[in-house]
């Protein structure tokens, strides 16, 4: 069944990323349905970039009119790979995320430029993967997920996310990319210059290669929740590019 909107505005979906859940979205999600946009937020796997590409993909057929896709960090890498065959896709947001170009992985773009600390603070669970597979998945020691995540989000706000948070396979932050949408789509980016996660100029590094329309903040890894006024500007700055 299609997901059918009577707004003049495009579909707006949400991919979170890892160590977050769709719920990291919330205040940017009010922001924009108080200016009418039509909202989905997808609840992202995070167990292999093809897997989840092609979840996205199928959220993506099950919406009538055009979309606007937004990723936040390895979201961005989700919807680099989802919008490619998703004809509704207008417009790519990404907001603290990887850009990735075909070939790369998120743990490549991550260790290429200096300034992240994630790799101090995971704790690795072994599990097995959706293909039977052993494997690992990571999560962001509860005690250090405040400083690391999400710095600037009040300290209660920040320990919940901490309990909330969602585990992300070591095999989906490995994969290699696929040819990426932002080859044929219009892209703007959130670039968040506190971010311990994806260092800020990895994020400027490759929004500048995606051709992106960049917007820096002074915000954690957590930009959506912390700034989800400016977040959503940025989004809305994208919906109005796209016509029905």
């Amino acid at each position: 069944m299609f997901h059918r909107s009577r707004s003049p505005e495009p579909t707006v979906v949400l991919v979170h990323g890892a160590f977050a859940d769709s719920t990291s979205w919330n205040d940017v999600a009010r922001e924009l349905r108080r200016e009418g946009h039509p909202v989905v937020a997808a609840a992202n796997p995070l167990r292999g970039l093809s897997g989840d590409a092609a979840y996205v993909r199928e959220v993506l057929a099950g919406i009538e009119g055009p979309v606007v896709l937004v990723g936040h960090s390895y979201g961005g890498s989700v919807i680099t790979a989802a919008a490619v065959g998703a004809d509704n896709v207008r417009a790519l947001v990404y907001v603290a995320a990887f850009i990735p170009d075909k070939g790369e992985s998120a743990l490549d773009l991550a260790a290429r430029f200096p300034g992240s600390s994630l790799g101090e603070a995971l704790r690795p669970t072994p599990v097995t993967l959706p293909d039977g597979s052993p494997g690992m998945e990571f999560t962001i020691d509860q005690a250090k997920f405040p400083h690391q995540f999400a710095a600037d989000v009040p300290e209660g706000v920040a320990q919940l996310m901490a309990v909330t948070q969602r585990p992300v396979t070591g095999a989906a932050l490995e994969e290699p990319a696929p040819e990426p949408g932002w080859r044929t789509l219009p892209a703007w980016a959130v670039v968040a210059t506190e971010d311990l996660n994806i260092p800020a100029a990895a994020q400027s590094h490759m929004a500048k290669r995606a051709g992106a329309e960049v917007t820096e903040l002074e915000a954690s890894h957590a930009a959506s929740v912390s700034h989800p006024q400016e977040v959503a500007r940025v989004v809305r700055a994208a919906a109005s590019s796209v016509k029905r």
